[in-house]
């Protein structure tokens, strides 16, 4: 399919939208469907983290404000059902908050919090099958994680890539599920390239734009398959045209990558969970300097300075954060990363809550610096290597080393550890008991083989 796809078309987004359309389950390799469903339960316990935030809840009450009161699909927090465009929305926001999505190294990209609101949505709208779920999003990985690629590395110096990559993998997933012909799925990735958005510039602020990156993601790329499927037109070639997104957004775009391997290379399989709590960005180091302490014995009092070894990435997003003011913004913040890790030996939910502005957590922030890697920069983004320098009170300075973060494919969550996370996450936003998770996760392991998507944490209203 791939071959001939690439074959009879004449750009590298007719091949991209041949592919999401044309996919069927039963090319899709039996260890991609496996991820699939890890990375859907791993996603769960994200959209149900962010009840409570107050970010996520605003988005939430301009949804029940605007949207119907009831409708097909959920909004997992609330357990209420609206139009698909708000469950979207709210799912796509509300997943990105906790920082605990997964992410894809080479692109830069959280495909979690995109492509499953916009299609879990939709699945609930047209009751699709398990199958044709699982069909659709990998259709959606597979799509945004190219398009991520292709923008490659200056576009994501200022643009958030889950925002505007996001936009055309929802509507992937989307156009999928709705089963667009090939030309339809092309229009669909015009109308969601063209609304394709998000930059940077909120984490000087601690402003609260990032879940609503997702939230429009989801929603804009949901809008632009619905769009497709009744005949509105969109640019043919929107991502690699002469006025279209790799031209406006990148100076470094590279078409080939819209293509690489498409149809036996699968990008889902290569995206990675959060083990912690925080920026992606912050991870190598914190497990490098997890490493060092646990290997040598350190207390946080034992530590005199740390320097982080690091791409270039890593400090154009988080070396804005100098002095975080909110638990959101402390996420972006290498130092806080760090002094939770030194303090609490972890640096998840309850701890970011409780110890970001401790004065110990804070006294280490303050003793930690981000210094640019050629190693780790040269290895970026497809590696995120680890490597940072832990000098001691008494005189020592440890030099240590991670190459594969926690999370990642080859050091990646089992599936228990997934349970728990996700157990965790919904036990610390209150959204669900004990025992109402054992029901659903019983049921979302087994999600590729329901007849029906349906409702995942409420019962329609008769």
């Amino acid at each position: 399919m791939a071959k001939d796809a690439l074959e009879t078309t004449r750009s590298p987004s007719e091949a991209l939208a041949r592919f999401a359309s044309e996919l069927r389950f039963e090319a899709i390799p039996e260890a991609v469907v496996l991820r699939a469903e890890d990375l859907f339960v791993d996603w769960v316990g994200s959209a149900l983290a962010g009840k409570g935030a107050r970010p996520v809840e605003t988005i939430a009450a301009f949804a029940r404000a605007m949207g119907p009161t009831d409708g097909p699909a959920e909004i997992l927090m609330e357990r209420r059902g609206t139009s698909p465009l708000f469950a979207a929305m709210v799912n796509g926001a509300a997943s990105h908050f906790a920082e605990q999505d997964d992410v894809h190294n080479g692109s830069v990209f959280h495909p979690a919090a995109v492509v499953f609101p916009a299609a879990l949505a939709t699945a609930q709208e047209i009751g699709a099958s398990g199958k044709a779920f699982i069909a659709a999003c990998t259709a959606g990985y597979e799509v945004g994680i190219r398009v991520g690629e292709f923008l490659g590395r200056s576009h994501y110096k200022i643009f958030h890539t889950t925002g505007t990559a996001g936009t055309v993998a929802a509507a992937a997933a989307v156009g999928h599920l709705l089963k667009l012909s090939p030309e339809q799925m092309l229009h669909a990735f015009g109308s969601a390239g063209t609304q394709a958005a998000g930059l940077w510039e909120f984490l000087r602020d601690a402003a609260d734009s990032k879940p609503l990156h997702t939230a429009k993601a989801a929603a804009n790329g949901l809008t632009a398959a619905y769009l497709a499927r009744d005949g509105f037109t969109g640019a043919k070639r929107i991502l690699e045209g002469q006025q279209g997104m790799g031209n406006g957004m990148s100076s470094d775009a590279d078409p080939v990558r819209l293509v690489d391997g498409l149809g036996s290379r699968w990008a889902l399989a290569e995206t990675s969970f959060k083990f912690h709590a925080s920026c992606r960005h912050t991870h190598p180091a914190a497990d490098a300097l997890l490493k060092a302490m646990q290997d040598n014995g350190l207390k946080a009092g034992d530590v005199s300075g740390v320097t982080t070894l690091v791409h270039q990435g890593a400090i154009d997003v988080l070396g804005p954060v100098t002095n975080p003011s909110t638990v959101h913004q402390a996420k972006f913040s290498m130092g806080t990363t760090l002094g939770l890790i030194a303090v609490y030996g972890k640096a998840g939910m309850v701890e970011f809550e409780e110890g970001f502005a401790r004065p110990e957590v804070v006294d280490f922030r303050n003793r930690v610096e981000m210094v640019l890697d050629p190693e780790v920069d040269g290895a970026y983004p497809a590696r995120w290597i680890g490597k940072a320098v832990v000098l001691t009170k008494d005189g020592r300075a440890i030099s240590v080393r991670v190459d594969e973060p926690k999370g990642d494919p080859s050091n990646t969550l089992l599936r228990d550890e997934i349970d728990a996370k996700v157990r965790g996450l919904a036990k610390f936003s209150g959204a669900a008991s004990a025992g109402e998770m054992d029901g659903l996760l019983a049921r979302l392991w087994q999600l590729s083989r329901a007849n029906d998507v349906g409702r995942l944490m409420s019962t329609p209203k008769s």
